[in-house]
């Protein structure tokens, strides 16, 4: 039961919003509400918003009744600036727009479009945005603009402040603002005359008083998110100019941004990095004075704690680890235009760093591979302390600013501060070339005395910074609720007052985002503290960043990866502290379908995660728990007689179909669900067809080696190929197996399969389901077979099923085993030994997330790109969200995660390719268009030439 006036407004929302996109219950409450802050507020209502007018239309119902009102993106921001105990404002599906001007030299980007996809769309023109936030790949552009983030190539000369063109805005009195558009500039000055007039004001009173403007200029000189954008006011005369550029960073106290046009900025080709190490901070941090004017993109510090942290990962330089003490390094990067302007600029820049110390070996190259490792190593520095941090204990990243020529004693000092406090494990790292510096630490809020060593921590800090050195508080992370008590000491009280000023004539009621930015409460910034209660060893080390979000499949239809996180250390806190049990009753029963049902556990939250988390795991883990004693049996039943089983799945098939063709689909549906008692509520239009492989006899036996002429390979069907053939309505009707094993013998393999074909299955069903035991079982039979079959690894084996193929790879203990998947065995084996005829017929292409996990999507796009001129990917397909049988028994999750698919399916695409025959259903139900294995695809537009090498 909400609380007056929460339920008035909830009433009156309903007028406006549709149920499914106001939400109030306890779990998604929690779970929406989270952010990457180490604040925690529960909102009384969750509003999902599609449009402009709606944004209006909550606003005149919040304002009417004088509730606050919180605008989220993305929820990647790490100050507290995005929860709220009141109504939090959430972005739909309908903010995704992106128009690129003819020159791209201006792109028109809607707040929903995350970051990383509006440069995925100006790539191909030479350009990208100006901000490049490390979350850059979660963060939407709402927020980016919101708090004026910036990143390690962005500076200060790049950011949303210094290239906003124009952007359409919503104030707090419902008011809505084109500044691009004559006609709505002119009547914004009719309706709003007193509100610009007094905008006026406050630019010319600044600009009057030279010391303050000589002040505010100074400040942005190096990179400043603390408090608001006073530079607006000396920057600008015009009132509307100075409005849009004071909503930039205003972290949506101040307005809604549902439009925003931002000067693009080049993104050259031609690259070359170089990671070098110097003696001490001292060195390092002169030779980043000495590199400020030459042409860098990027110069990262890192400090030798920093480095000790990653020093045995992967990939490092073993040198590190024989490095002194005060040792630091400089991760730097140029950029141009040519290959030779980008030689001229290594020869410039290393000239320059020849005039400093250096200690062991550093070199610039131009190798994508290495300068993908280099910075891998950068961005590794903030996940290895949040990975190795005590359960309980949460990753605190802080974020300040010092004039670049004192940037070194700055650092020195910070190290101090940190081992003065006890944060032995915290770690220096920056964005060097703007005097920008991460702090990281790991931080208990569960003790008083924990909370106070926080509070003289931070305390100590901000002193150090203003007081020392006149720094920033906060360069790039937004002011939020962690740094609002200290604006005023930053800024001092003339200019502190100017930003209360300046909230009291946007906002006259405080109802947008209070507390944030502007806050009286000299402890704001130790309340609202979150817990992190340990909840299972799978998900731990979660320091709830978000970055997962945009890989899952069921993100906005139930629960994130790291929302299901975070509800599940609700119920674990809960459920140990035996405390509130109607509330543990309630969240935990809405876990079942918003958590663990509706959950893909398709793995690729794993490959965003900075500390490389699979949520779907810890589902898997809930399922086998829930599943109880039958269960198990069941499981044991089904791996101990999988033949059967399939022959069961078989005939059901064959029934489906004919009853299909007979009385109908809805027939079908409606008996299917009765049968099975709702756990099948829907039957795809693509429902395959009942098909039984059986090798040819002459090629089903063992003990053949490879010769120069005619290799052998290994080739093991999946359970679903060898039992679901194509779909009626498919053109194609050979099954899976069959045409795999034709193509083969084409390109002049010798086709093998282990014993027992009919019994072998890897597990991923049982997996999926909570069996973990019965799963590895019938993986560990599987590779066995297949040992013996491949004469222990001499021959290479092939799956057809991309899931499969992850799964034994994932299994294998045996590095002389070769597990190909079927992408790998057709870029590298097959096509070499064919003749391929390239169609201009478009081809929509699935990356499946087991192929993406593989690191195989580029394996799989070139064999794609090579049978076909006209290959599309469709961009806002991730995950399918089928998910082995969840296509069936939650048909909402595949939906979801396709409802984009249609739109990017070309004009005259007959077929799609993947290879997950299980994906393939689901697709082909959503696009409109048959998918099947991209094998059909090469078998289509090959045939065989004389072989010309062996494995």
């Amino acid at each position: 039961m909400l609380p007056a006036p929460y339920d008035r407004v909830l009433t009156e929302l309903r007028s406006l919003l549709p149920d499914a996109r106001l939400i109030t219950d306890p779990l998604r409450t929690l779970a929406y509400g989270t952010d990457a802050s180490f604040y925690r507020l529960i909102p009384k209502i969750v509003a999902i918003v599609e449009s402009e007018e709606e944004v209006v239309g909550l606003l005149r119902v919040t304002r009417a009744h004088a509730t606050p009102v919180t605008f989220r993106a993305a929820g990647t921001s790490l100050s507290g600036q995005a929860v709220s105990d009141s109504v939090l404002v959430l972005l739909g599906d309908g903010w995704r727009g992106c128009r690129i001007s003819s020159d791209a030299e201006t792109v028109t980007l809607q707040p929903g479009v995350i970051g990383a996809d509006a440069n995925r769309k100006l790539a191909p023109l030479g350009r990208k945005i100006g901000p490049d936030p490390a979350s850059i790949n979660t963060a939407k552009i709402g927020g980016i603009a919101a708090n004026n983030a910036s990143g390690m190539c962005c500076g200060t000369a790049q950011n949303s402040y210094r290239t906003l063109e124009s952007m359409r805005l919503v104030l707090a009195d419902g008011a809505a603002l084109d500044t691009g558009d004559a006609e709505s500039r002119a009547a914004f000055q009719r309706s709003h005359a007193p509100f610009l007039d007094a905008l006026a004001t406050l630019g010319t009173r600044t600009r009057a008083n030279a010391a303050l403007s000589e002040r505010i200029r100074n400040k942005f000189r190096i990179k400043n998110t603390t408090g608001y954008s006073l530079n607006a006011l000396v920057d600008y005369s015009d009132p509307i100019d100075i409005l849009q550029h004071l909503l930039i960073g205003s972290e949506g106290t101040l307005g809604f941004i549902s439009t925003i046009t931002l000067r693009t900025v080049p993104e050259h080709a031609h690259k070359a990095s170089a990671l070098l190490f110097f003696p001490d901070i001292a060195e390092a941090c002169r030779a980043v004075t000495l590199l400020k004017p030459t042409p860098v993109s990027a110069v990262e510090l890192m400090d030798r704690a920093g480095l000790r942290s990653i020093e045995n990962k992967p990939g490092m330089p073993p040198q590190i680890k024989g490095f002194g003490p005060e040792a630091a390094a400089l991760l730097v990067e140029t950029r141009a235009e040519s290959a030779e302007a980008l030689a001229a600029q290594v020869d410039q820049i290393g000239a320059v760093l020849a005039q400093t110390t250096t200690i062991g070996d550093g070199a610039f190259t131009t190798d994508p591979k290495a300068c993908e490792g280099f910075w891998k190593i950068r961005k590794g520095l903030f996940p290895a302390v949040g990975a190795v941090r005590e359960t309980g204990t949460t990753v605190i990243i802080e974020d300040v600013a010092f004039p670049l020529d004192r940037l070194a004693e700055a650092t020195v000092e910070l190290q101090g501060l940190c081992a003065k406090h006890g944060y032995d494990e915290a770690i220096i790292f920056g964005h060097a070339l703007e005097g920008n510096l991460h702090f990281v630490f790991t931080q208990a809020f569960d003790t008083d005395a924990e909370i106070d060593r926080y509070r003289r921590f931070m305390d100590e800090v901000c002193a150090m910074v203003v007081q020392r050195y006149d720094g920033s508080l906060k360069a790039e992370h937004g002011t939020g609720r962690n740094m609002a008590p200290f604006v005023e000491l930053e800024w001092g009280p003339q200019a502190y007052g100017l930003m209360k000023e300046i909230k009291d004539l946007f906002d006259p009621q405080g109802l947008l985002n209070p507390g944030v930015i502007l806050n009286g409460d000299p402890d704001a910034h130790l309340k609202n503290l979150k817990a992190m209660p340990a909840a299972h060893g799978l998900v731990d080390t979660c320091i709830e960043c978000g970055f997962c979000e945009p890989t899952c499949p069921s993100h906005k239809l139930t629960l994130s990866p790291r929302q299901r996180i975070v509800g599940w250390r609700e119920i674990s806190r809960l459920t140990r502290d035996g405390a509130d049990p109607a509330r543990l009753d309630a969240l935990s029963a809405a876990y079942d379908y918003q958590g663990i049902d509706t959950c893909a556990a398709c793995g690729l939250c794993s490959t965003a995660c900075p500390v490389g988390i699979e949520t779907g795991l810890l589902v898997k883990a809930l399922r086998g728990q829930r599943r109880g004693a039958v269960a198990q049996r069941v499981g044991d039943f089904v791996a101990d007689h999988t033949a059967g089983a399939l022959d069961v799945a078989r005939v059901g098939l064959r029934l489906a179909d004919l009853a299909r063709r007979t009385v109908g689909p809805a027939v079908v549906e409606r008996t299917a669900r009765a049968l099975t008692g709702g756990h099948i509520p829907s039957l795809p239009r693509a429902l395959p067809t009942a098909t039984n492989f059986t090798p040819l006899p002459d090629l089903s036996h063992t003990g053949h080696s490879s010769t120069a002429a005619t290799p052998s390979v290994v080739y093991i069907p999946s359970c679903v190929s060898r039992s679901m053939g194509p779909a009626a309505s498919d053109p194609e009707q050979t099954p899976l197996p069959q045409k795999v094993e034709g193509l083969m013998r084409k390109a002049g393999f010798r086709v093998l399969y282990p014993e027992d074909l009919a019994g072998q299955c890897c597990g991923m069903p049982l997996e999926s389901k909570g069996l973990a035991t019965q799963a590895d079982a019938k993986a560990d039979a599987m590779l066995a077979a297949l040992r013996k079959v491949s004469q222990n690894g001499l021959i290479p084996i092939v799956m057809d099923t991309s899931p499969c193929a992850l799964r034994l790879k994932k299994r294998l203990t045996d590095d002389g085993m070769k597990i190909l998947d079927v992408a790998e065995f057709l870029h590298a084996y097959a096509l070499p030994r064919l003749t391929i005829t390239q169609t201009d017929e478009p081809v929509v292409l699935h990356l499946t997330c087991s192929t993406r996990r593989m690191g195989l999507d580029g394996a799989l796009t070139a064999v794609a790109r090579a049978c076909s001129s006209n290959v599309v990917i469709p961009e806002d397909v991730g995950c399918c969200g089928f998910a082995g049988d969840k296509g069936f028994s939650t048909p909402e999750l595949n939906a979801h995660a396709l409802r984009h698919l249609a739109k990017d399916v070309p004009a005259g695409a007959k077929s799609g390719y993947s290879t997950s025959r299980t994906c393939e259903i689901g697709l082909s139900h959503h696009a409109g268009v048959p998918y099947r294995s991209i094998v059909y695809l090469v078998d289509s537009c090959s045939r065989a030439k004389a072989p010309e090498s062996a494995f």
